[in-house]
């Protein structure tokens, strides 16, 4: 059993501590339903506390030297260096991710770590700007904004946890988190375990595991966190705005996505088959940057659609602790219920079916739909399950329309031979990222990543993540006397 089973509680201002709720949730293997961990749940009593504990331990952090923080953010990440046969098996039991996504995974997080050392020096930063006032020095100064309310999605838990946790430890915030019950191990206990091993200061760093009957909006409408980062569907993401707004709390925001794979007329094909395959099935589509539609010219549709389709066929399905399975479990009945009843209403539509797959306890293997319209509801729905949609497109200028037909704006690809085309059509893309000649699931500390229009708002990597989780400060100071008018 790995070592991360053992602790099924919270950890509050420093301590492994019991959820105080009569309810036990339960943390179930996706790919045999079997029990991996019962939970008693945190109240919302627990997480106003854990926000209390928070703004007073934050004091203290704000104080130290940024060799300090760089510190303790280095000795997380030999932590999970150091056990990362242990993650890699708890992401794989937890989340029924395959060999590939828990390296991928932790990998992510690792590097999410090491590059918040590199910043964490930006506090000392002071800017110096001239004024027109004689004897004024202008100082702008970075503090940190206080305390973060983190809320983490179930399909890559640690990484999307880390992705708020590791900047805002490094830049003097302290962190109250929520990772999704589902998946409270991988996005939660590990990362705890880690900070508690490396000496993180208590009460810094505090993690509920609980779930929303229990404590409501609570880690939305607590007055102490100012900002609330969460990454999971637009309608959450909607009710996160509406509140923040209300009072005037900043968010980071990553939500839907239906992202398009665009091949033009001019693709190498079989590249971009390869690269559809990746990023269409990787932790069998339930990613959030994943290919929801593939939009493919008229000139390649054919080719592409038959040699997409045959690799398809090939990749193997089943329990995802077997090194060579590519399609493992959807995370949980209700997900793989989901795919089953956008699957049935495109056949009661009439879509063409380029390949059937099957569902297999929660393990559901491709589904191909081609011909698609991209109005339709398939298309237009985010999928989050190994189902492809192929759309052909009359023209490049056509791939690129529809493309951007949607209320989402995540990720998008495009390939062409053309990179300098490639490139120019890239910025006609609504959407947060476009990668050429690549799939749609890219991730790096240190590039801007995030979404347009019902995608999200605001950017993580470095540096622009910095101005998510920091404040800035004018402090002038006048070095000689000033005569004024009155």
């Amino acid at each position: 059993m790995p070592i991360f089973e053992q602790y099924n509680k919270s950890f509050l201002n420093g301590q492994w501590t019991e959820g105080k709720s009569e309810r036990v949730g339960k943390i179930i293997n996706p790919y045999d339903e079997s029990e991996i961990a019962a939970v008693k749940l945190a109240t919302k009593g627990q997480v106003k506390e854990a926000f209390e504990i928070a703004k007073q331990a934050q004091k203290e952090w704000a104080k130290t030297t940024a060799d300090e923080r760089k510190a303790v953010l280095k000795k997380a990440a030999d932590y999970l260096k150091e056990h990362k046969e242990d993650v890699q098996k708890t992401i794989t039991r937890e989340t029924g991710g395959t060999a590939v996504k828990a390296g991928v995974e932790i990998g992510l997080t690792i590097g999410l770590l090491e590059q918040a050392v590199k910043y964490a020096g930006e506090l000392d930063e002071i800017k110096e700007i001239s004024d027109p006032i004689e004897g004024k020095v202008n100082h702008v100064h970075r503090l940190p904004l206080g305390v973060i309310s983190s809320i983490s999605p179930f399909n890559f838990p640690m990484n999307l946890s880390m992705r708020a946790i590791a900047p805002a430890l490094a830049l003097g915030n302290a962190v109250v988190h929520k990772p999704d019950l589902q998946t409270g191990l991988t996005g939660g206990v590990i990362l705890a375990k880690a900070f508690e091993e490396a000496g993180l200061p208590k009460g810094v760093f505090n993690m509920i595991l609980t779930d929303l009957e229990e404590i409501g909006n609570e880690m939305l409408e607590n007055p102490i966190p100012r900002l609330i980062s969460f990454t999971g569907s637009t309608p959450v993401g909607k009710l996160i705005g509406r509140i923040a707004g209300e009072n005037f709390k900043r968010v980071a925001l990553e939500l839907g996505g239906n992202n398009p794979f665009v091949v033009l007329s001019d693709a190498d094909v079989d590249r971009a088959v390869d690269a559809a395959i990746f990023g269409k099935f990787i932790h069998r589509g339930q990613i959030c940057m994943i290919i929801n539609r593939l939009i493919i010219h008229k000139a390649v549709y054919e080719e592409f659609k038959q040699k997409f389709v045959e690799r398809v066929k090939q990749l193997p399905a089943g329990d995802p602790s077997d090194p060579n399975t590519v399609i493992g479990p959807l995370m949980n009945k209700n997900q793989l219920n989901k795919a089953l009843q956008i699957i049935e209403k495109a056949k009661q539509k009439g879509v063409n079916i380029a390949l059937e797959g099957r569902a297999e306890g929660n393990v559901l293997t491709p589904f191909v739909f081609s011909e698609v319209d991209n109005s339709s509801e398939l298309a237009q729905t985010e999928l989050f399950a190994p189902i492809a949609s192929l759309i052909k497109a009359e023209t490049d200028e056509e791939a690129i329309e529809l493309a951007n037909d949607t209320q989402y704006g995540l990720s998008s690809a495009i390939f062409t031979t053309d990179l300098e085309k490639g490139e120019q059509l890239a910025l006609q893309i609504d959407s947060g990222m476009t990668h050429i000649n690549d799939q749609t699931v890219n991730d790096s500390p240190v590039v801007p990543f995030g979404g347009n229009k019902q995608s999200g708002m605001g950017r993580f990597g470095y540096p622009w993540v910095i101005e998510e989780f920091t404040v800035t400060k004018w402090v002038s100071l006048q070095t000689k006397y000033r005569t004024y008018p009155f």
